[in-house]
């Protein structure tokens, strides 16, 4: 299959945008890279970059061109998990991408099951915003997203999900820690807030909540880390805000609370991959196994103090 290799070396010079980076990455020599492209260029009648100071770019042929490499490589997958599956080893490669927030526990846990069903599958996974998720799932880097508060896309599928509410963290010394039961927003108000980036869903959730309300959270502190936030509640009697299943998790001197406000917003944990593509055999089992789970994540994650 030498042919798919030269047509591998394409796609990587369209994701890294330069010749020479690919060669690093592939541990071949440039010239052998160039060459293929030209070739192939040769072949098709027509330039599939263009060669720029700086770089090298897809021309609108490159674009076609290198979504048929990735859309054939991805069946391909597919193919050999197949024959895998008919071999009875359940052996493969599964790609996901997933939200930071359900990238702490929930997702490992998930691997970690499946893993000791099928202990010859590999895994790849990314954590990523919900842009990125959606890139990935379309470029076929990845079989599969984890990903919080996905908005109707006509070429994606959404195969199962979660609700999960959006809850205030804190350190458990915070004054607030020792309040049972869920706690008004006028109550932070009083403390620092550490708040994620606009980019991020929870705090677009949290944003658009307050937007006609006469409470305002001002943030001391803006991160898109959740692992940086979180870190900070150590130092100070800060708060964050966090979906349910990434408030607290590998994090035992944090609690967290929900909030009392009536319509206080929750987003939804989808699982989704690209809509009318096959997934590889392995990637679909696992993708089953995660949605035969998730009913049992809201009762193993109850509201009280974690």
């Amino acid at each position: 299959m030498n042919h798919l290799r030269f047509l591998h070396y394409l796609d990587e010079v369209a994701r890294v945008g330069s010749i020479r980076q690919a060669a690093e990455r592939l541990h071949i020599a440039p010239s052998a890279i160039n060459r293929r492209i030209l070739d192939l260029e040769a072949e098709l009648g027509t330039p599939l970059f263009e060669r720029l100071p700086r770089g090298m770019r897809l021309t609108a042929a490159g674009e076609l061109f290198v979504h048929y490499i990735r859309s054939r490589a991805a069946h391909l997958e597919q193919v050999r998990s197949e024959i895998e599956d008919l071999r009875g080893l359940r052996r493969g490669n599964v790609r996901i991408i997933v939200s930071q927030a359900a990238a702490g526990t929930f997702l490992p846990e998930r691997i970690a099951g499946f893993k000791s069903k099928h202990p010859l599958v590999d895994f790849q996974v990314q954590v990523g915003d919900y842009s990125r998720a959606l890139d990935s799932l379309r470029s076929f880097e990845s079989d599969l997203a984890l990903i919080f508060h996905l908005d109707p896309e006509t070429d994606i599928l959404r195969l199962d999900e979660l609700v999960q509410p959006l809850c205030l963290v804190m350190h458990r010394d915070h004054p607030l820690a020792a309040q049972q039961g869920p706690v008004r927003l006028r109550q932070c108000m009083e403390y620092p807030l550490a708040l994620p980036t606009r980019d991020i869903a929870g705090r677009q959730l949290l944003d658009s909540f307050l937007a006609n309300r006469s409470i305002k959270l001002r943030p001391a502190i803006e991160s898109n880390s959740f692992e940086f936030l979180l870190g900070y509640l150590r130092y100070e009697h800060a708060l964050t805000f966090q979906i349910e299943i990434g408030a607290s998790h590998g994090h035992r001197d944090l609690v967290s609370r929900r909030i009392a406000d009536k319509g206080f917003p929750s987003a939804n944990l989808v699982l989704a991959c690209l809509q009318g593509r096959q997934l590889p055999v392995i990637a679909y089992a696992f993708a089953e196994y995660i949605k035969s789970t998730m009913g049992a994540s809201n009762r193993a994650n109850p509201p009280a103090e974690k």
